[in-house]
């Protein structure tokens, strides 16, 4: 039994994810159930929406069990590529899904998280709402179509993100389109109601719930963001933010502290998946992620984050200048088990 459950009430299908210990994070058993979800869905006459969130009040999803995958990794067992694999067909359901999709990001919405509602019609941030993708901080990649998603962003944001792993609260996700509706949490079982049984489109619903989420910081730093941002290479981002501002300079030490090795196939990424299909970037994270399965910097940035949690991963190579292009170029290559296809 996974900790996915589903409920038909009136027009929609409610999918919640339930593994409140662990905030909601998914496993390979859930995103198999999640994936079957979406497409009984898909295929029943009566159910136009789906509804997606996490159980509690204090995550929506915060990611993929990257414990699991740690090990999985480190006996060199395929559960690896079996985990993405699946998990990224998933996220190309969602993105696909012929019927309206409504995340209700309540709550912690990170990493696996991003890749269950970003690519989903409507995206719904509450003032509990967290927003991330702090891969490179564990030597691993914004994925789940997240190169795909972040490239889309306005300017330059989407690489910022995906480099510095930066949270954003509500205002935020509206700002720059993360989020398409901000709903108080105490109006979402109000939601969900009209969700199920109103004659209303889900648009229509969502467009009358939806509040103003306040003023976004993002807009204050914009400017700098697309300035320092728009470089193609992560050194000349960093000597660009090194000669700015505080705010600045503080991404600098941020960036600082990831992996070299991440924070530049992660910008390869980003580049390559704009204007991109969700596809297209999906294939190409899962070269990404078959690749970084034999490096060495995601099994320390796990241990430094989450097991050990001494926060001071030992990356190799430990500078940008020594992840060259022929390295970068390493982890396009199609995977000896084949690449990532799609139904």
């Amino acid at each position: 039994m996974t900790a996915v459950r589903t409920e038909r009430r009136g027009r929609a299908l409610f999918v919640t994810l339930d593994r409140q210990t662990a905030l909601n994070a998914i496993d390979r058993a859930m995103v198999l159930a999640i994936h079957r979800a979406l497409m009984d869905g898909a295929a029943d006459p009566e159910v136009d929406r789906i509804v997606i969130e996490g159980a509690g009040d204090r995550a929506f999803c915060a990611g993929g069990d990257v414990v699991g995958l740690h090990t999985a990794g480190r006996a060199g067992s395929d559960e690896w590529e079996g985990f993405f694999h699946d998990e990224y067909r998933m996220n190309q359901a969602v993105a696909r899904l012929p019927v309206d999709y409504v995340a209700l990001m309540d709550g912690v919405t990170m990493g696996g998280g991003v890749g269950l509602s970003v690519h989903g019609r409507y995206r719904v941030a509450t003032e509990r709402t967290l927003f991330a993708m702090p891969e490179t901080g564990i030597g691993l990649i914004p994925d789940v179509g997240g190169t795909h998603a972040l490239s889309a962003l306005p300017g330059e944001i989407g690489t910022w993100l995906a480099l510095t792993g930066a949270r954003l609260r509500a205002a935020d996700c509206r700002y720059a389109g993360i989020a398409t509706h901000f709903v108080p949490a105490e109006r979402l079982p109000l939601l969900r109601d009209l969700l199920a049984d109103g004659e209303e489109e889900a648009g229509t619903i969502l467009d009358t719930l939806d509040a103003p989420a306040g003023d976004s910081a993002l807009a204050a730093l914009r400017e700098g963001i697309d300035f320092h941002f728009a470089h193609d290479r992560v050194e000349d981002i960093q000597a660009s933010l090194a000669e700015g501002d505080d705010w600045a300079r503080a991404q600098h030490e941020v960036i600082a502290r990831m992996s070299p090795t991440s924070l530049k196939i992660s910008l390869k990424g980003v580049r390559m998946a704009r204007g991109g299909t969700i596809e297209a970037a999906l294939r190409t994270e899962y070269r990404m992620v078959c690749a970084i399965k034999h490096g060495r910097d995601f099994y320390e940035g796990v241990r430094a984050q989450l097991i050990d949690k001494d926060r001071s991963p030992l990356w190799s190579p430990a500078t940008l200048e020594e992840v060259d292009d022929a390295m970068v170029a390493s982890y396009l290559r199609e995977p000896p088990s084949g690449d990532l296809e799609f139904d």
